[in-house]
């Protein structure tokens, strides 16, 4: 027993006593050089917008939009207040109806406003018959209408869809006798805002601004146009003889829109320390700019799409968008998004609108394609790619926009715009200017980018609104 118990204390005790034979890896590593990689960054993304948008120059830091004399037809988004189960529009923003755009007098449209009555509609109700007395103007409030019509040879066809903003009847303010065109038949339980022609009438009857405006846009709208609107060009065709010839001009926007750079900014601060000791292998200031860079375009590709003022979202024209027809983004929607101008290049969309197509296609039994883009097998619908943007919102209710565009100036599409040549350029449009040295010896540069976008014209971009990306069982 005693001999057992010493036999393991003897062994520990020989394996103590053992030298060791070489150099250990830990202190090997003391004389070693650690390969590195370069500072990486969690949020970068693909930014297939600003990869595809066409750049064009901008010399004098302002882009004008000159287009064909046109006048707007169809009409504008509102907004609404709600206050529990009650909603009450805007007052400003009656002036998107067509007959009220640009008109001013918040006490007047304060007064229309208080004139709108609140109606409720369950899925496949009828708010219009077509061929009925045309004597109400309705802003829906939130839900999804159909505009329908007989079919050329049975059943019925929908030429129309509107949602959660869209108006119609706006046209029953110029004050002519009018039967609907159209049945409207909500398609889920809707809230609708009415506003009867007589309500409207005694409002304009107090107010001579307005009746002088609504008087002078419905003049405008009984001009020639054709079928976007633009101011006729009158011709003469397969004529014989000597007729008199029709003469014409060519009209154009009395104001144009003019687009100004817009500009992302930072300052990035460098200790002299840092720079001057700490640069090998990697130069510290090159470093700290290009992750400076890559934030900056980001926030740019961020802005293109979500910017009030030239962001693709709120540039889309309101005869430019439709809402999904079944929530999720279906086939039918993107056939009929495509179909809305007459080339198409790329489909913008969240990467979860993606996926949420995707799942749309695999219940139909349907195989979306790829095409190649710069390299890259990317998902396509008839031939037109699907890029990601995750700069595309998602909303708390969990709905997206999928966006499709036409680009380039000689196709009359959407560009980007920046300008070149700046002092102290790193990228195109983009700058990093040395600002000084500060008593705490920090080195400071001022970057930044400027940048802007152009939809050329109207039909150039359009927009598929409130797709729903949730998980679907």
């Amino acid at each position: 027993m005693t001999v057992e118990t010493r036999a393991p204390e003897a062994a520990k005790a020989q394996e103590q006593a053992q030298e060791q034979l070489s150099l250990s890896t830990a202190a090997a590593r003391n004389l070693a050089t650690t390969t590195k990689s370069e500072p990486q960054m969690q949020g970068k993304s693909s930014r297939w917008l600003l990869r595809k948008l066409p750049w064009v120059n901008v010399p004098g830091g302002a882009y004008r939009v000159n287009r064909r004399l046109s006048f707007t037809v169809g009409d504008g988004k509102v907004t609404f207040d709600k206050n529990g189960s009650k909603v009450r529009v805007v007052p400003a923003e009656l002036a998107e109806l067509p007959l009220l755009r640009g008109f001013g007098n918040p006490t007047t449209l304060g007064a229309l406003a208080d004139k709108f009555v609140q109606k409720e509609f369950d899925p496949g109700q009828v708010i219009v018959r077509q061929g009925k007395k045309a004597d109400h103007v309705f802003l829906v409030a939130h839900g999804k209408v159909e505009q329908i019509k007989p079919a050329k040879y049975e059943g019925e066809a929908v030429v129309g869809r509107l949602s959660d903003g869209d108006s119609f009847g706006g046209n029953v303010l110029a004050g002519a006798d009018g039967k609907w065109d159209f049945t409207a038949r909500a398609v889920t339980a809707t809230t609708v805002l009415a506003l009867p022609k007589s309500a409207y009438k005694a409002v304009a009857d107090q107010c001579e601004e307005l009746r002088a405006h609504v008087q002078e846009l419905s003049a405008n709208a009984q001009r020639a146009t054709n079928k976007s609107g633009e101011a006729e060009i009158d011709f003469l065709s397969s004529h014989e003889g000597e007729p008199i010839l029709p003469t014409t001009f060519v009209d154009y926007e009395l104001k144009p829109r003019e687009l100004e750079l817009s500009v992302a900014q930072t300052v990035l601060k460098v200790h002299s320390r840092v720079a001057d000791l700490y640069n090998q292998p990697m130069n510290q200031t090159e470093q700290q700019l290009r992750l400076t860079i890559e934030a900056l375009r980001e926030r740019q590709e961020k802005e293109l799409v979500n910017n009030p003022d030239f962001g693709l979202l709120h540039n889309a024209d309101f005869d430019q968008r439709i809402p999904s027809s079944n929530g999720a983004p279906t086939p039918d929607d993107l056939d009929d998004l495509i179909s809305m101008r007459r080339g198409t290049n790329y489909i913008f969309a969240h990467p979860r609108a993606i996926a949420a197509f995707g799942k749309e296609c695999n219940k139909r039994g349907l195989y979306f394609g790829s095409v190649d883009v710069d390299g890259h097998h990317i998902p396509a619908w008839r031939g037109v790619p699907i890029l990601p943007c995750g700069k595309i919102p998602v909303s708390e209710h969990q709905t997206s926009s999928i966006i499709a565009m036409r680009v380039g100036e000689e196709n009359e599409g959407v560009i980007g715009l920046h300008q070149t040549g700046l002092p102290d350029e790193v990228e195109p449009g983009l700058n990093a200017r040395f600002m000084g040295i500060d008593n705490k010896a920090i080195i400071s540069y001022l970057v930044s980018t400027y940048y802007s976008a152009a939809v050329l014209v109207p039909d150039a971009i359009g927009v598929l609104e409130n797709v729903e990306v949730r998980p679907r069982d």
